[in-house]
C-alpha cells in the first residue's frame, strides 16, 4: 500500500516573499511619497504660480489657481497615506489614479505641449516628449506597486480626517496668496520713454511682452481697440528691448514703454509673457497671465475694474 505525500509549501519560503513585497512596497511608496510631496507642497504654498503653469498645460482659462490648489491637497493626501503603512494601500491607489490622469492628459494634449517644459516640480525640468511617459510610467509602477503589496485599509476615518485638514490649509494659501497678490505696491518713479514718471497715481496698466512673441502680438493688436479712458498704458520689453518701438508701431498699442523689466518683475511674478498688471494709486487690483490674453479675455475683466469703457 502506497502513502500520498502532499507537496505542502515551505512556511520559510512563503514568509521570504511576503517579506520581499513588503519591502518593495515600502520603498516604492517612500520614493513616491517624496514626489509627491514635493509636488503637492509646491501647488498648495504658490498656487498662482502654478496656476499659471497648469493653465499652459491646457487648463482652462481662470482655473488653473484653483487647479492647482485642489491638485496640491490630493498629491499631499497621497504623499501622507504612502508614509503610513496601515493606509499605504489606498495611498497605492490614489497615486495610481494620478498618475494615469497625468499621463492621459498630456497624451490629450500631446501635440500642442510637445517640447514644452513640463513644469511638475520647483527644481526638477522635464520636456513633454516620449521621455515624459516613461518617467510618468516608472512613478505608476511605483504606486501599483505600494497599492498591490500593502495590507488592505480597514478604516478610512483618519484619510477622511487628513483630508479636511489639508484641504483647510490649502484653502489659507489660497487665501493669503490672493491677498498679497492684491496689495503689490508697485516701486515708483519708474523711467518711462526716458522720463522719470510716477505710477502710484490713477489707474495704470502694466503690459509684459515678448517683442518676437506671437502672442503678445496678438494681445497688443487686440488691445489696441480698446477705449483705455483715462487708464495709463505701460509696456514693459520683457526680452530684446531694441523691438520694443517697433512693436508698438505695428500692432498699433498706443503705450509709452518703461526698460525695467527686472526692476519690475522683482514684485510683479509671472511665468511667460504676456502679463498684465492693473494698478490703482500704485496697488495692484487685478493681474491677467498668459492665457487670459486670448479674446474675449481680457477686456471683460478690464471692463470690471473700470480700467476699459
Amino acid at each position: 500500500m502506497r502513502v500520498a505525500v502532499a507537496n505542502y509549501p515551505d512556511p520559510s519560503e512563503a514568509a521570504d516573499r511576503a517579506s520581499w513585497k513588503k519591502s518593495l512596497a515600502l520603498l516604492c511608496a517612500v520614493v513616491l511619497g517624496l514626489i509627491f510631496t514635493v509636488s503637492g507642497g509646491w501647488k498648495v504654498l504658490d498656487p498662482f504660480k502654478t496656476g499659471e503653469l497648469l493653465e499652459q498645460a491646457r487648463v482652462p482659462a481662470g482655473w488653473g489657481v484653483l487647479g492647482a490648489s485642489v491638485l496640491g491637497t490630493v498629491e499631499l493626501l497621497t504623499a501622507l497615506l504612502l508614509f503610513i503603512p496601515r493606509f499605504r494601500k489606498l495611498g497605492g491607489l490614489l497615486g495610481s489614479g494620478l498618475m494615469i490622469f497625468f499621463i492621459c492628459w498630456i497624451g490629450y494634449f500631446y501635440h500642442a505641449l510637445v517640447g514644452q517644459e513640463c513644469s511638475c516640480f520647483p527644481i526638477i525640468k522635464r520636456t513633454v516628449g516620449p521621455g515624459f511617459f516613461v518617467g510618468d510610467g516608472i512613478m505608476l509602477l511605483l504606486a501599483l506597486a505600494a497599492f498591490f503589496w500593502s495590507r488592505p485599509v480597514a478604516r478610512f476615518r483618519v484619510p477622511l480626517m487628513a483630508l479636511g485638514v489639508l484641504a483647510a490649509c490649502a484653502a489659507v494659501s489660497f487665501g493669503v496668496s490672493a491677498a498679497q497678490r492684491r496689495g503689490i505696491q508697485a516701486p515708483s518713479p519708474i523711467i518711462v520713454d526716458g522720463k522719470s514718471e510716477s505710477i502710484t497715481s490713477g489707474k495704470v496698466f502694466l503690459f509684459f511682452y515678448d517683442p518676437q512673441c506671437m502672442h503678445c502680438d496678438a494681445a497688443a493688436r487686440y488691445m489696441a481697440n480698446f477705449d483705455w479712458g483715462d487708464t495709463r498704458v505701460i509696456g514693459i520689453p520683457t526680452a530684446e528691448p531694441q523691438f520694443a518701438a517697433s512693436f508698438l508701431h505695428d500692432t498699433k498699442l498706443k503705450a509709452g514703454t518703461s526698460l525695467e523689466a527686472v526692476k519690475l518683475r522683482k514684485v510683479f511674478k509671472f511665468v511667460d509673457a504676456p502679463f498684465g498688471a492693473a494698478l490703482v494709486d500704485g496697488r495692484q487690483v487685478a493681474s491677467f497671465n498668459e492665457t487670459q490674453f486670448n479674446a474675449p479675455a481680457p477686456k471683460a475683466g478690464l471692463k470690471k475694474i473700470g480700467f476699459v469703457r
